[in-house]
């Protein structure tokens, strides 16, 4: 009787174990922007709270070819749901489309909010990044700056581009970014011969987190009287906020964009189809010298 137990129990264990949903994240990181293990973070407790499985993968060469193949090889495994920013439609959207064509469930986060439906993707989750642009641009000029420069880590990346094209917008003054890489010792040279080159800059609007830590050094070693604004958060952006070097930076609450996705995809494949009626933003938010503190236990972790 006993044995008959043990098998009824380890047959039970292998049937749940078959059942349990399955949910795929890739995203376009190659594994140095500090941003995305809070994406990941994100997924992995929304599906540790639904008992689901959940793989997270990146291409860490940071081409958008290798990324294609990562999204391929995960349609070839049928999983329950894809999860995937959308940093190149171009690139991207033919993979994406055939995964969503096979029957997958899609939801894009991050970048590629008007590209999302296209691709065949259920709904997006991330913030309005030119909105998000034009906010930071709007602030930058009415605490004063005059002339503009954005550096932009992922040149292929639309959403970057967006950010940037929207900060000019609401400067009144024509797009000026620059290439810096996600090198850190590239940001810091290529940010440094910028402001060498062209003195009249006085405001600088950093895309990513590691891009602005990095810029700050910059500018402290030129000795240039700049305005830096930036995107997202790191404890290191947060000192630097703090310590007057950093005037605001962007918050898109990056840990919404891998949480809400497995719980929607979640609900879709047990509740008969359904979704929100609407893509979720999850930002733009600043954070400034009046809310630092209150949120810098969350940097790096779940923002």
């Amino acid at each position: 009787m006993k044995k008959l137990l043990l098998a009824s129990m380890a047959v039970a264990a292998m049937t749940g174990s078959a059942l349990a949903e399955r949910y795929v994240m890739i995203t376009h990181t190659q594994g140095t922007d500090p941003f995305w293990p809070v994406v990941e973070k994100g997924g992995r407790d929304a599906a540790a709270a639904i008992g689901a499985e959940f793989e997270y993968n990146f291409a860490a060469s940071g081409d958008m070819s290798d990324m294609a193949k990562l999204i391929e090889a995960a349609t070839a495994t049928q999983p329950d749901g894809i999860i995937v920013s959308l940093p190149d439609a171009d690139a991207l959207g033919g993979a994406i489309k055939s995964a969503a064509d096979s029957g997958i469930p899609i939801v894009t986060i991050n970048s590629g909010l008007e590209s999302s439906k296209t691709v065949g993707a259920l709904m997006h989750v991330g913030q309005p990044e030119r909105l998000a642009g034009t906010s930071a641009g709007e602030r930058a000029k009415a605490e004063g700056v005059t002339k503009g420069l954005c550096l932009n880590q992922e040149a292929f990346n639309t959403a970057l581009v967006d950010r940037c094209s929207g900060y000019f917008d609401a400067l009144g003054a024509d797009l000026n970014q620059i290439d810096v890489s996600n090198d850190v010792a590239q940001i810091k040279t290529r940010t440094a011969a910028a402001i060498q080159a062209d003195p009249s800059i006085d405001g600088v609007l950093a895309v990513g987190p590691h891009v602005c830590e990095a810029a700050a050094e910059a500018i402290e070693e030129v000795g240039a009287d700049v305005h830096l604004s930036c995107f997202d958060m790191t404890p290191g952006v947060i000192n630097l906020i703090k310590d007057g070097k950093v005037q605001y930076t962007i918050d898109q609450q990056q840990r919404l964009q891998g949480y809400i996705p497995v719980i929607v995809l979640h609900l879709y494949n047990t509740n008969a189809g359904m979704l929100p009626g609407a893509n979720v933003p999850s930002g733009p938010g600043f954070v400034d010298a009046s809310n630092a503190a209150a949120v810098e236990s969350q940097a790096g972790v779940n923002r």
